[in-house]
């Protein structure tokens, strides 16, 4: 009893969990397309979080087993092919997560670069070269997930199955095409991690640069304002590294579930809970420390009171 009192209440929790983060990543989707259509030239970084918000609707969304399941079967597609794009979509959808948000942090990093920074030369067409790095990024993962369709199947009464949801499982597949594929997909996050903590690196020491030239213009009896740039790479630097932290809980407890190679109800949903943390406090993160964001909110929450003060 206490064991189904605990897959269910995992569950609640990670449906309510998707939900927060569907909002808040629908939110700040809507405002950055909004920002961008009104704005002939965007900043960088608005396109990267407007992709990183639709990936994450796409991610949060699919993992969701009840409500894709729902989905799937409204469009009377067969069992194994619901799995095979579930599994598939999910795969694409968490890759282009570390993609992107890799892809925000060297965005950030030429965008704050002095003239004399190499990559400073990067910066004038710097939109242009971020749309193009993101379409290489997903054809790169679409190919990169390619075997799920392969080895993902239905539930069915076969013994060398891994269940890694209530209707779906991946076949046993042969030891060499095994670690192959976990060659791949390590390599990938090693990279995208590297790149993620070489970037870090630089922001943190220009937010020393930056706080070290705050004090001088404090002793100088000049008061100093957070600039926009400093505000914006400490929202990158506290966006990479909760994101960093969060990859290495979700690869131990994928490791886990590997390595029981038998199906485990609350594992799934303890996955998928750490696996969304990272999509569902992120947007949260950009909603709160972007200014253009907090100043609409606080329109709407005066124009609130303002019309409860005329109902009173």
């Amino acid at each position: 009893m206490n064991k189904i009192s605990s897959n269910v209440i995992t569950e609640k929790c990670a449906f309510f969990q998707a939900g927060i983060g569907i909002l808040a990543n629908t939110s700040l989707l809507l405002f950055h397309i909004c920002t961008i259509h009104q704005i002939h030239r965007p900043r960088p970084t608005d396109m990267i979080t407007c992709q990183l918000a639709f990936v994450h609707i796409v991610m949060l969304l699919i993992t969701l087993d009840i409500s894709s399941a729902d989905i799937f079967k409204s469009l009377e597609f067969s069992n194994e092919l619901n799995c095979k794009l579930m599994l598939y979509m999910n795969g694409v959808s968490r890759g282009l997560s570390i993609s992107a948000t890799c892809l925000l942090s060297i965005a950030q990093v030429i965008t704050i670069s002095p003239s004399s920074f190499y990559l400073a030369t990067f910066k004038h067409k710097l939109t242009k070269h971020v749309t193009i790095a993101f379409f290489c990024i997903c054809c790169l993962n679409l190919c990169f997930n390619s075997n799920m369709i392969i080895y993902t199947v239905a539930h069915s009464n076969r013994t060398n199955l891994l269940n890694v949801s209530k209707y779906c499982s991946l076949t046993s597949i042969n030891s060499i095409v095994r670690a192959l594929y976990r060659m791949i997909n390590l390599s990938q996050k090693i990279f995208f991690v590297g790149m993620m903590l070489l970037s870090s690196m630089y922001m943190v020491i220009f937010l020393y640069r930056h706080q070290r030239k705050s004090e001088y213009l404090h002793s100088m009896s000049i008061s100093p304002r957070t600039s926009p740039a400093k505000r914006a790479t400490c929202t990158v630097l506290l966006i990479v590294s909760f994101f960093v932290i969060m990859s290495c809980v979700d690869i131990i407890i994928t490791s886990f579930l590997y390595t029981l190679w038998k199906y485990e109800p609350a594992v799934p949903h303890i996955q998928s809970l750490m696996g969304n943390m990272y999509a569902t406090v992120s947007p949260l993160v950009f909603i709160s420390s972007d200014k253009r964001i907090v100043d609409i909110l606080k329109k709407v929450i005066k124009m609130f009171q303002t019309f409860q003060e005329l109902i009173n």
